[in-house]
């Protein structure tokens, strides 16, 4: 019977160092010179220190701050190119222990409808994705004992074991409690990809304020360290998080920097995720955010982590409205959601489009759009989408992707898998005026390649064509 050990190891410590931050923050103000020199080092793909980010950071004429973005955009084309991946949230349960202020699945919610779904459940879910074309998803838990590392596991080849027709889901990131190393290692036995864990404010007193003392998320320890206990357990695939709006934006950049800094120093691989998602409505919540981050903001620190990490994914969830994550694509993003519902259960469900039911939801999603919407529009704006997941199960990842991620990486495997995950899509899923633009876009896409790599992406896309699948270099 598993019993979760909360004892710390000597070395767990609070490595983030609040004073040093916040002055950092007081002290920001702009230096152009010094802002120029810290993008031309980001170019060169070299991560920021601390102090560089704080930089970026203390820049707010227009000018320079589209400076900033120019880079983003540069940065963001030369390591990712202009891919972008597709993946969708499956809420698996949402009973918790915890009683943050801020989230629709807090503890001391009566109005809040729960639920667990069953195995049968779960299949149909999974079906319901695959129907729509999802090849990735990210299962999400609430923090209960009920949702164990042998029952996280369970699900999670529950996930990988079913299929319908040509779907198939290739990769399951998870987000959940925080471990310790042997539910870890009973985790990573299932074969998940990404394990995801927001720290939501590194700020201690914030932190307090917002995660009563008397529940498990209320130890700021316990979850700072998760990672440790991860990478001590053989997983070395993690995703930060930090939920904006609980205190200043600019606090909470250094910190992430710091943690994926402190990683790389400490483990050799930092963080392949990083995670910036604003607070949002949600059931019984009327919430007077003194920290609320505006879309300006927003822009800028989207923009600035791109620039401080270069060789790191940036995740923005369909918690954005429509009209922003349009925007801020460019500036760095490599990964969304689309076609994402909240309800447990509700993938299964015929709904009015954008209809939701708040106390069935964590928050209220902002971008309600189908896959199919989302897939047609930003191939509109010349943008791959792709549902690639070759590079996770070819080993690719961590300090091994670093090592991949240099001029050429992007031409010999993204980009020719990009397209031909894009191509499985428009034949088996869009809609006939999607797959006319997704045609086009490939054949735009193909004649970037070399000629030899042309002729073989071009023999495996006649194969996908006859019905063969997961076809990838």
């Amino acid at each position: 019977m598993y019993t979760m050990d909360t004892t710390l190891p000597p070395d767990a410590k609070a490595f983030i160092d609040d004073a040093k931050l916040e002055r950092m923050v007081a002290d920001m103000h702009e230096d152009p010179e010094a802002v120029r020199k810290v993008i031309a080092k980001s170019l060169r793909k070299e991560a920021l220190t601390v102090e560089e980010t704080a930089t970026l950071l203390g820049a707010e004429s227009p000018e320079l701050v589209e400076e900033i973005f120019e880079a983003a955009r540069k940065l963001k084309r030369d390591v990712y190119g202009n891919r972008i991946v597709f993946f969708a949230p499956l809420y698996v349960g949402n009973f918790c222990i915890n009683d943050c202020k801020y989230c629709g699945f807090r503890r001391s919610l009566t109005s809040a409808v729960r639920h667990t779904l069953s195995d049968e459940e779960l299949v149909r879910e999974t079906e319901a994705l695959e129907d729509l074309g999802h090849k990735r998803l990210i299962l999400v838990y609430g923090e209960s004992p009920k949702y164990s590392p042998d029952f996280i596991a369970h699900t999670v080849r529950t996930v990988y074991g079913t299929k319908k027709g040509h779907g198939e889901i290739r990769r399951v990131n998870i987000n959940a409690a925080p471990l310790d190393e042997e539910g870890f290692r009973i985790v990573k036995a299932a074969g998940i990809g990404t394990y995801q864990i927001f720290q939501e404010t590194y700020h201690k007193k914030t932190y307090a304020e917002w995660h009563p003392a008397n529940t498990m998320k209320g130890d700021y320890l316990w979850r700072l360290n998760a990672f440790d206990r991860a990478f001590r357990a053989g997983i070395d695939d993690m995703g930060l998080g930090v939920l904006f709006g609980l205190y200043d934006w600019r606090f909470e950049v250094l910190a992430m920097v710091t943690h994926a800094r402190y990683l790389q120093e400490k483990f050799g691989v930092g963080p392949h995720t990083l995670s910036f998602p604003r607070i949002k409505p949600a059931e019984g919540l009327a919430l007077n955010l003194k920290y609320q981050v505006d879309d300006a903001a927003y822009k800028r620190l989207v923009a600035i982590l791109r620039l401080a990490v270069p060789y790191t994914g940036l995740i923005m969830t369909a918690r954005e409205p429509a009209e922003l994550r349009r925007e801020v694509l460019a500036f760095g993003v490599s990964q969304i959601d689309a076609g994402t519902k909240l309800e447990i259960g509700g993938y299964q469900e015929k709904r009015e489009e954008g209809e939701q039911t708040l106390n069935r939801e964590q928050f209220q999603v902002g971008d309600t759009r189908s896959l199919d919407e989302v897939i047609g529009e930003i191939m509109e704006q010349d943008y791959i989408p792709s549902f690639c997941t070759s590079c996770y199960r070819l080993g690719r990842t961590g300090e091994h992707f670093m090592e991949y991620a240099i001029p050429g990486f992007i031409g010999r495997f993204c980009t020719p898998n990009a397209i031909m995950t894009l191509s499985e899509y428009l034949y088996d899923y869009a809609s006939p005026e999607t797959r006319a633009k997704g045609m086009a876009l490939i054949a735009r896409e193909l004649e970037k390649l070399d000629p030899k790599l042309r002729d073989e992406v071009k023999s495996r896309l006649a194969r996908v064509k006859n019905g063969e699948r997961d076809l990838y270099f």
